[in-house]
């Protein structure tokens, strides 16, 4: 890896922007990357992430994005049901690149899967999987381990939305919330159905702060992927 990673640095530091696919983040030198003509990005799509992509650019490019897409794939209900062993199984039946596959994590019957290029794209396009329908959500990126940034795909701007998204708790939690009085925008009580902008901060007592950022971009099907400095 570590000559690998010379050639890469010896790329990015020609002007090009490089990026490998998915490695053991404690694979990567990181002495070869303190270069004050770089930048580089490491993100794994979960903040403990084991495999992640490195993004090397040059220092004049001020950002890039990570490359990293999030999925949530839920099975439909059918018994038995599946454990990440089985769901590794279906999952390598689709023949997709290993190297642009990262972590899996099994969530409440569904499991999350950090991807990158035509795996992700083949992901985000399954109605079945294994013989069972699936539903596949987008639910964006974070920038890596330790991260207080993260970026995370919502429907609208409302606040109790974007608010569950940031802090990772249900809807009907983060509601409660705000019903109690618990839950600030920019100083003063919430409403769920205010909208959140670029430059607001949303607090909530025991979960901590949410900055929000900047809006990313629109996904194809209509939502945002937006980026938030989450305060915990």
């Amino acid at each position: 890896m570590k000559q690998k990673l010379s050639t890469l640095v010896a790329q990015a530091r020609g002007g090009r922007v490089v990026r490998t696919g998915f490695l053991d983040g404690d694979e990567i030198d990181r002495r070869l990357l303190n270069d004050e003509d770089l930048r580089h990005r490491i993100a794994g799509g979960f903040p403990d992430a084991r495999r992640v992509v490195l993004t090397l650019y040059p220092a004049h490019i001020p950002e890039v994005d990570a490359g990293v897409t999030v999925l949530r794939l839920t099975p439909a209900e059918a018994a038995p049901a599946w454990d990440e062993q089985d769901f590794l199984v279906q999952l390598r039946r689709l023949e997709l690149n290993e190297d642009q596959l990262g972590d899996v994590r099994e969530e409440r019957g569904s499991f999350l899967i950090a991807a990158t290029g035509k795996a992700a794209q083949t992901l985000e396009s399954l109605t079945t999987l294994g013989g069972r329908d699936i539903e596949v959500e987008e639910i964006g990126e974070t920038a890596g381990r330790g991260s207080k940034i993260r970026e995370v795909v919502v429907p609208s701007m409302r606040v109790d939305v974007v608010g569950a998204k940031g802090f990772g708790v249900s809807r009907a939690y983060f509601q409660q919330g705000i019903d109690g009085g618990k839950v600030r925008l920019n100083g003063g009580p919430a409403r769920a159905s205010s909208d959140i902008r670029e430059g607001d901060s949303l607090s909530a007592d025991g979960l901590g702060r949410i900055d929000f950022k900047r809006v990313v971009n629109e996904t194809r099907r209509g939502n945002y992927k937006v980026e938030l400095e989450v305060h915990r």
